[in-house]
């Protein structure tokens, strides 16, 4: 079969990551994959920033949670964690990161790295305390976090292939 489409249909998520950190290498090859997707207009107005620090992921993790309302969120103890932000004003945003966050997770699965999607800084990226960490990472003023990749070794083996649902039609 095909590479790509075996690795497609054999990406699943993870939610439980070893210690093992990233090598700066990988790391550099999923992010390339990241800025390779495709966004509107190809503007390319996202801004990608990548957390190898352990304490200052569980810094924005204990922040997140305070707003959340979740008491033990701690974004899966990741090796690395990726935000996939964009200009709060473009109308392709969500679009883009989406096609980007897409290339990370397939990219790190790719190399052996397990991945999954957090979603819940959208929300809440404004708010006071998520806002402070974000900035202490750089996050541009006028970005917001559409998504972002917890990246790390798998703490065990995920199952491969499985089957989905079909939801598709072709039409001639």
């Amino acid at each position: 079969m095909n590479t790509v489409l075996e690795n497609i249909y054999t990406r699943r998520s993870c939610r439980s990551f070893t210690e093992q950190p990233i090598p700066e290498e990988a790391l550099t090859e999923i992010l390339q994959a990241a800025v390779c997707a495709p966004s509107g207009m190809n503007r390319q107005t996202w801004q990608f920033i990548a957390i190898t620090n352990r304490e200052k992921i569980q810094r924005l993790a204990q922040a997140a949670a305070g707003v959340l309302g979740r008491e033990n969120y701690d974004m899966y103890r990741p090796a690395v964690l990726i935000l996939a932000a964009n200009e709060k004003e473009s109308p392709f945003a969500r679009e883009d990161n989406a096609c980007a966050l897409e290339n990370i997770f397939l990219a790190a699965h790719s190399l052996g790295i397990g991945s999954v999607w957090l979603n819940q800084l959208k929300d809440i990226c404004d708010e006071p305390a998520v806002r402070d960490v974000l900035n202490s990472f750089g996050l541009r003023p006028d970005h917001a976090v559409f998504g972002a990749a917890a990246l790390g070794y798998p703490a065990s083996p995920l199952p491969g292939r499985i089957e989905k649902k079909n939801s598709y039609t072709i039409v001639e």
